[in-house]
């Protein structure tokens, strides 16, 4: 069956779809399948999705759009499921923004319920060995290789938080800006979260030369279970894929926060993906969790923070108390960007040195 598109979400940007697409009613039940689907509801909240070019389309009753099968585990937005059989007809969710389809099992009262969409089949793909059949589109087709094994990085700066929305990708964008205009050569990578490009997109406007995520190594959400080989990959691809100039420094943002269920623990436990830290920032929205994160960072992990940012640095309350209690530096991305990049330039110089 062929079908005429409205919308692509970004999470089908591997795929490299056009609008006019040949649909299969056999689905393969999968993370990175690319559906069809018809969206049901007339949503006033959480009623966008992001584009393949990363701008917001709001979504209408009727609307035919092409996402991506996925899971989601998000604190202050849905969690969902793919479930093991999907047929034509079947009524699924929209998890997120980026278009990352499947099965809504809780949701926050902040988004309300989920938009529901009616599957309509598998987009099927016309590479030169298929063009009578097609095959079954999944964004792991043109995804970067995955690698086993960081050998050899440029220093690393590492970006996490106590949860979602604390300000990781503003402190990042600060950073980023900060080192460039400082004269470094910044490369960028989101190794956690769920699809969007929205980030990334910030990112390459702040002025890192290139920026890989996930999405890139054919992931929709990130999970414990596969986070390490895809994180690898990415960093590999910035460090030897890229004809550009040789970078000086990777800006690296874990979406989500260290105690969720993307795999940021993982990454910080991992030996290879560590040993070229040089910073690591921390977000975090009260004095409570940064507490907790500098506390459970010198427990857990025996190193400490390089720098505290994220809301509980608005105001001299928080930032008093994290450089008295914590000992740490207490630095606000919004207000105080320039004294942020300086912070993080003297632990990657004097690491060096």
């Amino acid at each position: 069956m062929k079908v005429l598109l409205n919308k692509i979400c970004s999470s089908t940007r591997n795929a490299k779809l056009s609008y006019e697409v040949m649909l299969s009613p056999q689905i393969h039940a999968q993370e990175g399948s690319v559906l069809a689907v018809k969206v049901l509801d007339r949503k006033i909240i959480y009623n966008q999705i992001e584009d393949i070019d990363g701008l917001m389309a709001t979504v209408n009753e009727g609307d035919i759009i092409a996402g991506v099968l996925g899971e989601r585990s998000a604190l202050r937005g849905y969690t969902g499921i793919i479930p093991e059989k999907i047929l034509v007809g079947d009524i699924l969710h929209l998890l997120n923004l980026g278009g990352v389809i499947g099965l809504c099992t809780s949701a926050n009262p902040d988004v309300g319920p989920p938009c529901k969409v009616e599957v309509l089949g598998q987009i099927l793909s016309f590479p030169p060995l298929a063009q009578c059949y097609g095959e079954p589109t999944s964004i792991r087709t043109n995804a970067l290789p995955w690698a086993e094994r960081l050998a050899v990085s440029v220093p690393l700066v590492y970006i996490s938080g106590t949860c979602m929305h604390a300000g990781k990708t503003l402190a990042a964008c600060e950073i980023i800006r900060g080192l460039t205009q400082r004269g470094l050569k910044v490369g960028a990578a989101k190794l956690t979260g769920v699809s969007l490009r929205q980030d990334i997109l910030k990112m390459e406007n702040a002025g890192a030369l290139r920026v890989l995520s996930f999405m890139d190594a054919g992931i929709v959400s990130t999970r414990p279970q596969t986070v390490l080989p895809a994180a690898r990959g990415l960093l590999t691809a910035l460090w030897e894929s890229w004809k550009g100039p040789r970078l000086d420094v990777v800006v690296v943002e874990l979406g989500d926060g260290i105690m969720g269920e993307y795999g940021v623990q993982e990454i910080l436990h991992s030996a290879d993906l560590m040993c070229f830290t040089r910073a690591h920032v921390m977000c975090a929205n009260d004095p409570v969790g940064a507490w907790g994160a500098a506390r459970w960072f010198e427990e857990e992990l025996r190193t400490r923070l390089t720098v505290i940012s994220g809301p509980t640095t608005d105001n001299a309350v928080g930032r008093n108390f994290i450089e008295s209690s914590l000992g740490v530096p207490a630095v606000n991305a919004r207000t105080e960007a320039d004294k942020l990049a300086e912070v993080v330039l003297s632990a990657i110089c004097s690491y060096n040195c």
